[in-house]
Formats: C-alpha cells, sequence, structure tokens
C-alpha cells in the first residue's frame, strides 16, 4: 500500500475518532440538560408547596426571628433566668418592616417561595448531582463516595437549623438594638429582611458542608491532613474574622457560640482527611502486595 493511502486511512481513523468524541461530548450535554430539566422541576414543584402553604411559610417561618415569642429568644430568657444573667433576656426587637415598591410584596411572596424551594430541594439536587458524577467514577471511587447524598444533606440541615435558630435570632436581635441617636428609627425594607434570613440561614448550611468538600479534595489529592493541622492556627483567625462577619457584635458569648460549630468542623474535616489517606496507604500496600 502506497504512502498516499496509508496517509488517507489514518486520516480516515483520525475523523472517526473526533466524530466518535464529538458524539460522546453531545451525549453528555443531553444527559446534563435533563439533570437541569428534572431539578427545575423539583424546585418548581417545593415552591408551589411553599406557595400553598404561605400563610404558615410568611407568619412562622420568615417572620419567626422578629417575634419575641420566637424560640430562641424563649430559651435565652430561660437561661438568664436560671443563671442570673441581666440583659441576657431579649424584651424588644425595635424595628418595623416597610415595603417601599408597588411590587415589593408580591415579589416577596415569589422570592420567599424560591429560597424555600432552594432549601427544601437541596438534597434533591445533591442526589441529580450524583447521577450526573457517579458514571465517571471508577468503582472504588463509587464505594469510596458512597453515602455522599446521605451525609451532605445532613450536614446542610443541622447548618441551616444553626443558622435560623442560632445564627439569625442574635444577628436580628443586636442589628435591631443598635441605636446611634433617638431620632433614628428603623424601618427596615421587607427585602432587606428577607435577604439577611435567607444568607444566614443557607449561608451556613453550605459552610456546614466543609466536611464534605476536604473529602472530595482530599480524594484529588490536594488537601492533606497535616497541611491541615499544620494551617491550625490560621483556620482559628479565619473562623473567627467569618464569625465576626455573620454576626457583627462585640458580644463575646455571642462569637463564640457561632464559632465553636466551625472549629469542630474543620476538626472533624481533619479527621476525614486522614481518613482518606489511610485508606490510599492501605490501597497502595494491597496493590504491591500482589505484585
Amino acid at each position: 500500500m502506497s504512502n498516499k493511502n496509508l496517509k488517507l486511512l489514518q486520516a480516515l481513523k483520525d475523523k472517526g475518532k473526533s466524530i466518535e468524541a464529538e458524539m460522546s461530548f453531545f451525549e453528555h450535554i443531553e444527559v446534563l440538560r435533563w439533570h437541569l430539566i428534572r431539578s427545575v422541576i423539583a424546585i418548581a414543584v417545593f415552591a408551589i408547596l411553599a406557595f400553598t402553604f404561605y400563610d404558615f411559610v410568611f407568619n412562622d417561618i420568615i417572620m419567626g426571628p422578629k417575634n419575641l415569642d420566637f424560640w430562641t429568644y424563649r430559651m435565652m430568657c430561660k437561661v438568664g433566668d436560671l443563671l442570673s444573667l441581666d440583659g441576657f433576656c431579649v424584651e424588644r426587637i425595635p424595628f418595623n418592616i416597610i415595603n417601599t415598591e408597588l411590587a415589593g410584596q408580591f415579589m416577596l411572596q415569589i422570592n420567599s417561595c424560591l429560597l424555600m424551594a432552594v432549601a427544601l430541594g437541596f438534597p434533591y439536587l445533591l442526589f441529580e448531582v450524583w447521577l450526573f458524577v457517579k458514571p465517571a467514577l471508577t468503582d472504588v471511587e463509587r464505594k469510596g463516595a458512597q453515602g455522599f447524598v446521605f451525609y451532605a444533606t445532613i450536614l446542610f440541615i443541622i447548618g441551616a437549623l444553626f443558622g435560623y435558630y442560632i445564627v439569625v435570632p442574635l444577628s436580628v436581635n443586636f442589628l435591631a438594638n443598635v441605636s446611634l441617636s433617638e431620632e433614628i428609627t428603623n424601618q427596615i425594607t421587607i427585602d432587606s429582611y428577607l435577604s439577611t434570613i435567607a444568607t444566614l440561614s443557607l449561608g451556613c448550611g453550605v459552610i456546614f458542608l466543609l466536611p464534605i468538600l476536604i473529602f472530595i479534595l482530599s480524594k484529588l489529592g490536594i488537601m492533606t491532613p497535616e497541611f491541615m493541622r499544620a494551617s491550625r492556627r490560621y483556620a482559628i483567625v479565619i473562623i473567627l474574622i467569618i464569625a465576626a462577619i455573620i454576626t457583627p457584635t462585640a458580644d463575646v458569648i455571642t462569637l463564640l457560640t457561632v464559632s465553636a460549630p466551625m472549629f469542630i468542623l474543620y476538626e472533624l474535616s481533619i479527621s476525614v482527611s486522614a481518613s482518606v489517606k489511610r485508606s490510599k496507604l492501605q490501597r497502595e500496600k494491597e496493590f504491591y502486595k500482589t505484585k
């Protein structure tokens, strides 16, 4: 066979590989499209559910941290009475919520329903992410990532509840009682109030996913337990800064209350990274023994 024919045959083979790779790419895009479609449908279903029970969503969930009978405020009063701490009981939350836009209350209902849908549908969104990533993993990686959706969901729920019942009321109470002058009346827009509630609650939920992130980075070899232990002092400073930003208060008790779970999460993440490293070393030993 002449060199010309060989080059033509090689060109045809390369073209075939290119077409096959292109088809594989579009197949992945098609799979991703259906994952996105199902996720959007799930969010829509949860949004409709929140819309159906909107009186409960608005009065008990959104407006909960503004009411003095909120669970956290009642517990603070009980602790204050038990330990004889003056000023620990929340007696007033001095601000009024106002609407400054014509479509403000309508958009409040839409936005709050969507936020509730994201919070409620988060486990299903994680499940769709897992279904998309799973085919690309090896059998060993799949086995190592078992329980990803379950543990991530548990951590997110714990974080969101911590944000809603601890961080949100402490922040609302502090910010509402900041007064520079009696001439200034706190008139808070509903958008600002909803944004604060959602950011702190969902933000804490995401922060509590730190062990899952460390697990993934450790699997990829990017994070090691030695590095995390050596960086502990810097991590403490960063955690205190994050806690101070989340709860802009000079109260040391509040700061420690918010930062304590983050310290625990960091130590837990070190244990997770160390466990991943031990598993990797064990597999390497077993591999070389079979050689």
